[in-house]
């Protein structure tokens, strides 16, 4: 039983780090409606594991004790077999999650091997439970109990928060049409992501016939319904069709795994290519959109170190830089064929639906909030509102052309940020990742955390803009206006 314990003790540590991380952090399964069977199938499991947990800790069970044990551990089975096909069918997990799944699939392999010889020999017996003392693995396994008998509730209770099973996105949250006489059309891509749901809708509420460009129609579809036209496909537009503008926010995450020479081709071709197309759509469109708008990055200007940049700051020779510059290069070509192009460089966008700012905020809520290297880079925000802001702004405005920052005016450094959402929660930062961990750790992609850009939105403000939140403690606390009864919403 010893090596049973240790390997259960194994599985309880992948586990732990697979919920906090994968499920909690960066998937946010709890806030999303769309992992709600998932969620239902992890509580039954947890519930499993923390009786198998508590009842091997401290004791053997024998005759229909026995028996029952080998149930829960065959029922353990049957759950993570259809929990491999749902995640399978509602999202896309990411290479770590699928790699930590086999492992513990192996590790769990393991444990029945051993142990299921040794409950079916104390089945025969007589039914009793007698008290084993393990030492330190008893209190572990007691420990793990525990922990996740309380980490299922709060996955059940996560499901009945996320309320009736099939029910749409779009009708859960109903989204509002506005309706006026003459609709321009809007072509938007990334549309299911974080920033383009909140755009489709607030096209949508302005009275504009959307279409959206998706790879899963079926996600484009749970999101809004019937009110924008889904393609899957540029080649589905005619020529004929009359397209008055386009935002394209179409892009793959640059977090996620190291930049290996593969990851680092799909983050530049799934902007660059895309935009590529969209001007290849341009070219045959017998009528010409009026505007471009095309999302892009603060990277654009690489690490910015204590230097005051605007727009006409120049770009660097590192990776994050230089597929900016590539992907705004590739949205210019469509002034060729007299289109206006604004080129949104975008800083962390804050919003309680999704994006950066509910992985941040997570763990300062559970008092692990930490800075990242010395703290002292600088990091550029803008609230999701004046994001909409300025897309729209870019839209509508006929003077608005090539770069614009997409920051809120009050800069701040990354120290200060995290310091300020550990006062909207009332908790103080206590923790540091050295750079040098950080590095050795991400690699590359640590640029992401510890450089920064001491930004102005010059041409905003000279143009006319009135930012929303134009301060960091304004943008958090209409955020977060009752902490304690916040909920992430879906990313």
């Amino acid at each position: 039983m010893l090596l049973v314990l240790s390997l259960l003790v194994l599985q309880g540590i992948m586990g732990a780090f697979d919920n906090f991380w994968h499920h909690e952090i960066t998937e946010a399964l709890p806030s999303k409606p769309s992992a709600r069977k998932e969620l239902m199938l992890h509580s039954a499991r947890e519930f499993i594991y923390a009786a198998l947990f508590l009842m091997l800790g401290w004791a053997t069970w024998h005759g229909i004790f026995g028996i029952i044990t080998i149930i829960l551990l065959v029922v353990e089975v049957g759950i993570t077999l259809w929990d491999f096909i749902e995640e399978d069918m509602t999202r896309k997990l990411p290479p770590l999650e699928r790699v930590l799944h086999t492992v513990l699939a192996m590790n769990y392999g393991a444990v029945l091997i051993l142990l299921l010889p040794i409950l079916w020999e104390w089945s025969l017996g007589a039914t009793v439970a007698k008290v084993a003392d393990y030492g330190i693995l008893s209190w572990v396994m007691t420990l793990y109990g525990v922990g996740v008998f309380f980490w299922g509730i709060r996955d059940f209770y996560a499901v009945i928060k996320l309320g009736p099973l099939q029910t749409p996105e779009h009708i859960r949250n109903p989204i509002a049409v506005g309706t006026v006489m003459t609709p321009q059309t809007v072509l938007i891509t990334g549309a299911t992501g974080f920033v383009g749901k909140a755009v489709v809708r607030e096209q949508l509420s302005k009275g504009k016939i959307v279409f959206v460009l998706t790879r899963d129609r079926a996600k484009a579809e749970n999101a809004f319904g019937a009110n924008v036209n889904s393609i899957e496909r540029l080649d589905d537009i005619s020529d004929n069709t009359k397209i008055d503008q386009i935002i394209n926010l179409a892009g793959e995450a640059v977090i996620g795994l190291p930049w290996t020479k593969s990851r680092r081709k799909g983050i530049r071709n799934s902007r660059v290519d895309t935009t590529n197309a969209l001007v290849s759509l341009v070219a045959r469109l017998k009528i010409k959109p009026e505007v471009l708008v095309n999302a892009s990055a603060v990277g654009f200007y690489g690490d910015g170190g204590e230097s005051r940049l605007n727009e006409a700051s120049k770009g660097q020779p590192v990776f994050l830089s230089e597929f900016c510059q590539e992907w705004e290069a590739a949205a210019l070509k469509a002034e060729d064929y007299d289109v206006r192009v604004s080129l949104l460089r975008f800083g962390i966008v804050l919003g309680r639906d999704g994006g950066a700012l509910p992985s941040l905020a997570r763990p300062v809520q559970l008092g692990l909030g930490a800075v990242m290297g010395s703290g002292q880079q600088w990091m550029p925000w803008i609230h999701i509102k004046d994001a909409l802001g300025l897309i729209d702004f870019s839209l509508n405005c006929p003077k608005i052309c090539g770069a614009i920052n997409a920051t809120a005016p009050d800069g701040v450094r990354h120290k200060d940020f995290m310091t300020s959402l550990g006062e909207v929660f009332n908790k103080k930062i206590v923790f540091s990742l050295p750079e040098f961990l950080l590095k050795r750790m991400l690699g590359d992609m640590s640029a992401i955390f510890l450089e920064g850009q001491n930004l102005v939105p010059s041409r905003a403000i000279e143009l006319g803009y009135k930012f929303s939140y134009p301060e960091l403690d304004g943008a958090l606390n209409n955020l977060f206006p009752r902490q304690k009864a916040f909920v992430f919403k879906e990313s």
